[in-house]
């Protein structure tokens, strides 16, 4: 079985997110979504290269995630 590009997981995670909570008005769900993305992408990094490094990764994804905030202003 191949793996999906973590690239992939957490473009979704964000993109999905912001889609989920705009289309359905509920923040909480498109966090969900965000929320279940990112631990895909955290449980690939880690098999690959480790809890350190899914840490750091996991870090820029949540950085991402709040800068996301004043862009969509």
């Amino acid at each position: 079985m191949t793996s999906v590009p973590t690239a992939a997981l957490t473009t979704a995670g964000l993109i999905g997110g912001y889609a989920t909570a705009r289309a359905t008005g509920n923040r909480p769900l498109g966090g969900v979504v965000l929320a279940a993305f990112g631990a895909a992408a955290f449980e690939t990094w880690r098999r690959r290269s480790g809890v350190g490094t899914a840490i750091a990764l996991s870090g820029v994804y949540v950085g991402a995630f709040g800068l996301a905030h004043p862009l969509a202003k």
